[in-house]
Parts: structure tokens; C-alpha cells; sequence
């Protein structure tokens, strides 16, 4: 469990810290692509149980990787089966934060409803109070949790960003920073109008925020430089960083580093080139580049 210092740090590095958030959550239904990926196929497991190993060997290859620490990595968003793994018989996040000095966040969505009125809203969160209390007692920071928008749907997007802050609300109240996820799909032919609808919605969701608790926003990269800023000097609003949404490293990396202040929370970016084949060496080169890279455009 956090210290009531530990939190004062966690809270100090995410303000202010230069670096980025790796996102290290792929779930049941993205790890089968990740580790294709990563270059175990799905003959190569036989069961949820064996998918699951394959693919906290390769988170725990770069946790444990020379270049992903705090001086570049100032947060990691974990699956909640991660949360409760260990590394060197340290629970991850306690290793991440006492060993790395990364802040842990947990993704705590369970996945996307069907798409209805241009959007795909969350669905229902049943163990949300229980798995808020785990993840206070493991010591983690925040929470994360995704919605997609699809088109420029004024009253879809309404609804995403009101569920939204309606779970943050609760998160908050349970002593965590949620990371509010609107992600606007970067194939949408009207994203750059999606996107003038989101922050607006944003906006007046963040100006009837209760209590005095922050919050974090996750944002797809705006096809407008800057469309974020005013969020991003709101008071209520610890940080903003932006999703790689499928763009390549090097794509997302200089959208990025035209939003000034926006920092990176990529996934695929981050371990676009990593293969379970490589030798360490390669593997922490590699993995190296593409955090050396994420961390200058967030900077």
C-alpha cells in the first residue's frame, strides 16, 4: 500500500515529471494481436492461462529493461491480471514504483459496448468498488478506462464523456486519479470535428467536476495543434497525454511533438520492433530506441 508520501511523489512526478506513460494493458481481447506482434502466434499457447504467461514474460522483459526507468518512463498503466503478478518476487507495482520509480495506473474498463450513435461507450464495471479497493491496497495510483468515438455525433459524444466523468467521479472517491480515455478514432472521416465536439464536452464536464480531487485525460493526437490546451491549464487536470491510436512510433511521435505540453501514453508505439526471438542485448536496444524516441516528442 502507498504511503500518504508515496502518493505526494506519485503526484509531484505526474504533474510535473518529464517523460511518458507506458501502457502496458492489453487485455483478453488485444493480447492475442500483441504478442502476434511480439512473435508468439497462437500455436503457441493452448489457453487463456498460457496467453496470459506469454504475455507477462514480455511485459516483465521490458519492466526489467535498463531504459525503462523513471529518467524517461514516469508512469505505467497495467491489466489488472498484471497488477497482481510479481517480478523477482515483488508484486509489479510495488517493483515499478520502490525498484523503477515508474507510477502505477490500472486499466479497469471492461471493454467497449457495441457501437451506437457514432460511439462505443464502456461497458458496465459490476466489481468496480472491489477492484478500486485491490488497487488502493496495491499501491496504485490511478485508473484508466477507454471509450471510442467514431464520428462527430454531438449527442454520442455527450454520453461518452458523461460516463466518462460520471466512473471518474467514483474513482476519485475511492482515492484514486482516473485517466478519462475519450478516444477518437484516427481513421474517422470527421475526426478533426469529433475531436471540436470532445473538447468542448470536456470542458464543461471539467468545470462541474465535485471536490477538489485531479483528474488525467488520454487523448487521441488532435488533427488541430493545441485543440487540448485549455484542458490542459485546467486546474482540475493534473496531466493530458495522448494514445498512439495505431499511428506508427515515428507518426505518433511527430504528431506529438507538435502539442506542446501533451505527453505520450503509447502502446503499440512502444513496442513497435520487439520480438520475443531477440537476444536481451537487441531487445534492450531496441526497446530503448523506441522509449528514447517517445520521450523527446513528449518533451
Amino acid at each position: 500500500m502507498s504511503t500518504d508520501t508515496d502518493t505526494s511523489r506519485m503526484t509531484d512526478q505526474m504533474a510535473n515529471g518529464a517523460g511518458f506513460i507506458a501502457a502496458l494493458d492489453q487485455s483478453g481481447g488485444s493480447t492475442p494481436k500483441a504478442l502476434e506482434l511480439y512473435g508468439v502466434g497462437a500455436s503457441q499457447y493452448s489457453n487463456d492461462e498460457e496467453m496470459f504467461a506469454e504475455v507477462q514474460k514480455m511485459r516483465a522483459r521490458i519492466m526489467t529493461a535498463p531504459d525503462f526507468d523513471n529518467s524517461k518512463v514516469i508512469g505505467a498503466i497495467l491489466f489488472e491480471r498484471t497488477m497482481g503478478e510479481a517480478i523477482d518476487g515483488t508484486p509489479v507495482p510495488a517493483y515499478l514504483w520502490n525498484t523503477r520509480g515508474v507510477v502505477p495506473f490500472l486499466k479497469v474498463d471492461k471493454g467497449l459496448a457495441d457501437q451506437e450513435g457514432g460511439v462505443q461507450l464502456m461497458k458496465d464495471m459490476p466489481d468496480l468498488d472491489d477492484l478500486l479497493a485491490r488497487a488502493r491496497a496495491a499501491g496504485i495510483f490511478g485508473t484508466k478506462m477507454r471509450s471510442v468515438i467514431h464520428d462527430a455525433d454531438a449527442d454520442g459524444i455527450a454520453r461518452v464523456v458523461a460516463q466518462q466523468f460520471e466512473i471518474g467521479a467514483r474513482i476519485m472517491a475511492a482515492g484514486l486519479v482516473p485517466i478519462i480515455e475519450p478516444e477518437v478514432n484516427i481513421h474517422s472521416e470527421t475526426k478533426a470535428e469529433a475531436e471540436d465536439i470532445l473538447a468542448a464536452e470536456i470542458m464543461a464536464q471539467l468545470d462541474k467536476l465535485p471536490g477538489d480531487a485531479p483528474v488525467m485525460l488520454k487523448l487521441t493526437i488532435p488533427s488541430q495543434d493545441g485543440l487540448y490546451a485549455a484542458a490542459q491549464s485546467h486546474p482540475r487536470v493534473l496531466r493530458v497525454v495522448a494514445l498512439s491510436g495505431g499511428y506508427s512510433t515515428d507518426d505518433a511521435c511527430e504528431r506529438l511533438s507538435r502539442n506542446t505540453g501533451m505527453i505520450a501514453s503509447f502502446s503499440r508505439a512502444l513496442t513497435e520492433g520487439l520480438s520475443k526471438q531477440q537476444s536481451d542485448d537487441a531487445f534492450n536496444t531496441a526497446l530503448g530506441a523506441n522509449i528514447d524516441k517517445i520521450y523527446r516528442a513528449s518533451i
